[in-house]
């Protein structure tokens, strides 16, 4: 797939939804410094009409860097963004177990349960096996598991 979407790109690099497929790509085969590039050339492409979820996958991509407050930044307001959507509530809940701010973690827990009783998703789809060790420690940690 990342071959097909630069090949997209070669042809027309000012293509914002090309670039934040490729980022969002990155992020899951753990190129997350190449993903945080592609996402924020999307971003400055269409920057009043967002494409897809980009504030999610940069936000996945500082946590898998263990960069946790640029990553609770992106993911809060990813969250604004779209309140119901679990995905940024799970890597919230993870970022902020692994920096240590438990009450905030589980605060955020339970907002997720509110959306969603999968806690875990279902597809873990990042191909770095440290990348979704460090993920699902840190949900297993903000659930309040003993580790």
């Amino acid at each position: 797939m990342i071959g097909l979407v630069e090949g997209a790109l070669a042809m027309n690099p000012s293509f914002a939804r090309g670039w934040y497929v490729s980022g969002h790509l990155r992020v899951f085969a753990g190129l997350h410094d190449l993903a945080i590039e592609h996402l924020e050339t999307s971003l400055r492409l269409s920057p009043r009409e967002r494409v897809g979820a980009p504030l999610i996958a940069m936000g996945q991509a500082y946590f898998f860097q263990r960069q946790f407050d640029k990553a609770a930044a992106k993911l809060v307001l990813a969250i604004q963004d779209s309140p119901g959507h679990p995905s940024p509530h799970r890597a919230l809940a993870a970022c902020y177990a692994l920096m240590g701010r438990l009450d905030e973690a589980r605060t955020t827990v339970a907002r997720l349960r509110a959306i969603t009783a999968d806690l875990v998703p279902i597809k873990v789809p990042w191909r770095n096996p440290d990348d979704r060790a460090m993920y699902l420690l840190g949900i297993r940690l903000a659930a309040g598991e003993k580790i």
